[in-house]
């Protein structure tokens, strides 16, 4: 299904934070943090599928969104 412009740029927003987000506990010390990977994987999971999102509705129809 094809997204909208403005769904297109509040998923990479959401992408960006997510990625903002992965970076700044790599600054972490993982033993202090509990399921520490569980998080890491959780964040890498969902930007995935965000990104995925977003390929497969460059694909569609664009419309002004809104």
């Amino acid at each position: 299904m094809a997204l909208t412009r403005l769904e297109r740029e509040q998923i990479t927003d959401s992408r960006l934070k997510l990625q903002s987000a992965a970076h700044t506990l790599k600054h972490i010390d993982p033993d202090k943090v509990p399921d520490f990977d569980e998080i890491q994987d959780c964040l890498e999971d969902a930007e995935k599928s965000l990104r995925g999102a977003l390929r497969s509705s460059k694909s569609g129809p664009q419309d002004s969104g809104g």
